[in-house]
């Protein structure tokens, strides 16, 4: 594993059930759940996944973070007996560290296949973009443990599809098909089994062809003002323009423009 740049990087030495990859060329860095074959994602885990993601938030190296999984499964959801075992106060940081991604100022995306069920589901919802396999299957299905999702799951799903068809996931506990997930808008594209690499990959280099600082701030945008009032969310995008107005950035994308040339973006 490559060292990262975090000062908690002794703690991520011997990573549990995943692997890092950075690819400087590519600009990107890949996640891979490797507990096969459900991909069982444990308490530490929980941790470590946290500290990668801010690590590779900082690492210069890294313009999109892609989380994606070994085999047939994305991840069947978390380590059941850990819940009776974990400690009040390790639980207590349970949806801080699945909402890392969201946290990351860098876009992040989730590629999805076969079972994405509780906390590899609530990761994947943390996620900028979901792109999924059509073997892929969602469920948040803690009612049968006569518990409710516990890391931002059942929270962040309503802000996607709202009461009624959350409230159909969760208190039913169904399994809900990548078509479906397309369909009603939580992922954003659901193709062939054999093509989820392909489109991880055409997605991660279309996002790179844009400002990283452009990109880092709209994240920010639209994470802070998705509870706001329109007229809060507004007045934020004005000051944001206003921001990016006097960026670097914004220079070379007006003179590539005009010079009908692909911009060169310094992220400043």
């Amino acid at each position: 594993m490559p060292k990262l740049n975090h000062p908690a990087h002794t703690l991520l030495e011997q990573l549990d059930g995943f692997d890092v990859i950075v690819d400087a060329e590519r600009e990107r860095a890949d996640i891979v759940l490797k507990r096969p074959p459900f991909n069982i994602i444990t308490m530490p885990e929980r941790e470590q996944l946290r500290l990668v993601f801010e690590s590779l938030d900082e690492d210069p190296r890294v313009r999109v973070i892609v989380l994606r999984a070994e085999g047939e499964h994305f991840s069947s959801g978390g380590d059941i007996r850990g819940f009776l075992e974990a400690t009040p106060e390790h639980v207590s940081r349970l949806a801080w560290n699945i909402a890392a991604p969201a946290r990351c100022a860098k876009p992040v995306i989730a590629a999805n296949r076969g079972y994405c069920f509780g906390v590899g589901f609530e990761i994947s919802l943390a996620c900028d973009f979901r792109i999924a396999s059509v073997t892929a299957q969602y469920a948040l299905p803690e009612q049968k443990l006569g518990q409710i999702p516990g890391s931002g799951g059942s929270a962040r799903l309503q802000s996607m599809i709202g009461i009624a068809r959350t409230k159909d996931v969760v208190m039913r506990s169904r399994r809900i098909p990548g078509q479906q997930a397309y369909d009603w808008g939580f992922v954003v594209e659901c193709v062939a089994d054999d093509q989820l690499e392909a489109a991880t990959d055409k997605l991660v280099d279309e996002l790179r062809g844009f400002s990283p600082l452009a990109q880092r701030t709209v994240k920010k945008l639209l994470n802070d003002s998705e509870d706001s009032p329109l007229s809060i969310a507004i007045e934020l995008e004005g000051h944001c323009y206003s921001r990016l107005r006097t960026s670097e950035d914004f220079r070379e994308g007006v003179e590539a423009f005009h010079a009908k040339r692909k911009p060169q973006w310094q992220g400043r």
